[in-house]
């Protein structure tokens, strides 16, 4: 998934967005409120990690603006400050958790899965398409029940093709949420991603359309039998 970190603290920021991209999500960093900002004018998250005092304002605010968009991305709030009334701010300003600095890595990546697990309706985080699954919290995909061996960015390209079913997805997009704004990536890495996992998933219940011009598209299809 493609995440939006929002912290000034530079340490703190490389440790969190670490721990994500070693589990196989694409992350932005924005250090002030003004970072932020542009980050979510230009592109769509799955989460943002914000943390309130910035040096250009509050978090709050920018949370604030964001809804004030209409912009329904969840929000996990990162803070040092211990009151009762922080916390109850944040909720009713529309975060969906809150964590106190300092905070375990682990407890921050379990509280991410559990929030992207509420907002998506996957009870049990698992995408499927027929007789291909996903699991979200192991990364682990299969077809009738056979592992599939996939590299953590095609296991990030398959959870979005999944989640996204029957939507076209174009390039621009898929690079952001594969590399983030910050990645000198372009079209032929798509090329090259979309092409493995589609050899990988022969004989699985999805198959990805390319439409020209626009961008590609998963759709549930008949499994086939697998190549040789």
């Amino acid at each position: 998934m493609h995440f939006l970190v929002v912290e000034d603290t530079a340490d703190v920021a490389e440790a969190i967005i670490e721990r994500l991209e070693r589990g196989g999500h694409a992350c932005d960093r924005a250090a002030s409120l003004a970072d932020a900002m542009h980050f979510a004018a230009a592109s769509t998250y799955d989460l943002v990690i914000l943390d309130i005092n910035l040096p250009d304002g509050s978090g709050l605010d920018f949370l604030k603006w964001l809804r004030g968009r209409r912009n329904a991305v969840p929000v996990l709030v990162l803070t040092a400050r211990l009151a009762v009334d922080d916390k109850i701010g944040a909720l009713d300003f529309g975060a969906d958790d809150y964590m106190v600095k300092p905070f375990d890595l682990g407890e921050l990546e379990a509280r991410v899965r559990a929030i992207v697990r509420r907002r998506s309706g996957e009870a049990g985080a698992r995408l499927s398409a027929g007789n291909l699954e996903f699991d979200m919290v192991t990364r682990l995909a299969t077809v009738d029940g056979e592992p599939l061996s996939l590299t953590p960015r095609e296991q990030l390209l398959l959870e979005i093709f999944l989640a996204n079913k029957g939507r076209v997805l174009e390039k621009e997009e898929l690079i952001m949420r594969l590399f983030g704004m910050d990645a000198d990536a372009g079209p032929n890495a798509i090329e090259l991603y979309v092409g493995r996992l589609r050899r990988k998933l022969s004989g699985a219940g999805m198959e990805i359309k390319t439409l020209r011009g626009l961008g590609y598209q998963a759709r549930a299809c008949e499994p086939g039998p697998a190549l040789p």
